[in-house]
């Protein structure tokens, strides 16, 4: 099997660890050799985050270049254009169509552009847009658009429904489970 390359990108604080905690739990489950590397940026003041997930029989390094990612799963906006390069010609994009401001426009310095995922779309990319916050809260709380997006993200991908949920169970804490079960489900239930 060729190597996969996966992106999870994102702003600090909008669960990016915890997405790519589970794909690579997931893709362990299944004997896939894995290779995770996360780039922290300032994560915790909302600062850009990446985290590249590579897999398949035998990988040798985690870190993805230009152009080589199968799929770039965006929490944010901007973050989907900022890492557009990444993407390989087919590879599939999946974007949260949230907003979140970065620093330069919280001071005022510039405002959030227009458009971002209609430009997105523009290139030619292979793009699936969701309103992942608002099924999240629909799940119980915003702080699920994590496994939202992990459960969009899934449904593009040939591992059964049930491994993805058996890894929830042995991931998330007892008391945020049921709220993250649904929440996995919503997404990979989302109409492409």
């Amino acid at each position: 099997m060729e190597t996969k390359s996966i992106m999870i990108v994102g702003v600090g604080g909008q669960g990016t660890l915890l997405a790519s905690r589970l794909l690579g739990a997931v893709l362990l489950s299944q004997n896939y050799d894995v290779k995770v590397s996360e780039v922290h940026g300032m994560s915790q003041r909302g600062g850009s985050v990446v985290t590249y997930v590579r897999y398949g029989e035998k990988v040798h390094s985690p870190i993805i270049q230009k152009g080589q990612a199968d799929l770039i799963l965006a929490f944010e906006q901007l973050e989907a254009a900022r890492w557009l390069p990444y993407l390989k010609v087919g590879g599939k994009i999946i974007a949260n169509n949230q907003k979140i401001d970065p620093m330069p426009v919280i001071t005022g310095a510039a405002t959030y552009p227009e458009g971002v995922l209609d430009a997105v779309r523009g290139t030619g990319a292979d793009l699936t847009e969701i309103d992942a916050l608002s099924l999240a809260v629909k799940a119980g709380s915003a702080k699920a658009v994590n496994v939202v997006l992990l459960g969009v993200m899934a449904s593009h991908m040939d591992i059964a429904y049930d491994v993805w949920t058996d890894a929830i169970r042995k991931t998330v804490p007892e008391k945020f489970l049921e709220m993250n079960l649904k929440a996995f489900n919503y997404g990979y239930h989302y109409s492409k």
